[in-house]
């Protein structure tokens, strides 16, 4: 794994991203500590692996009661007061 300062990442990017399409990631640092990280797409799961919500859909069904718009009327009220 690569290390470089925030000044040498951003004068090197070209190269930092060819490294990267070629699988190693780089550790950027500001002032000698780490703060983000330059990596292959396949290493960042989230954007492959991210589910949608849709299977969610309605599981907050009942999370209100009965009348929905009575309890938030409640909820509205409480913080009035």
């Amino acid at each position: 794994m690569l290390r470089k300062g925030a000044e040498e990442a951003r004068n090197r990017l070209p190269e930092l991203l060819a490294a990267a399409e070629k699988g190693r990631c780089t550790i950027i640092t500001r002032h000698g500590r780490p703060v983000a990280v330059l990596a292959p797409i396949a290493a960042f799961g989230a954007v492959e692996g991210q589910q949608p919500l849709t299977p969610w859909q309605g599981s907050g069904r009942s999370l209100w009661g009965n009348d929905s718009a009575r309890t938030v009327r409640r909820l509205r009220d409480e913080w009035n007061r």
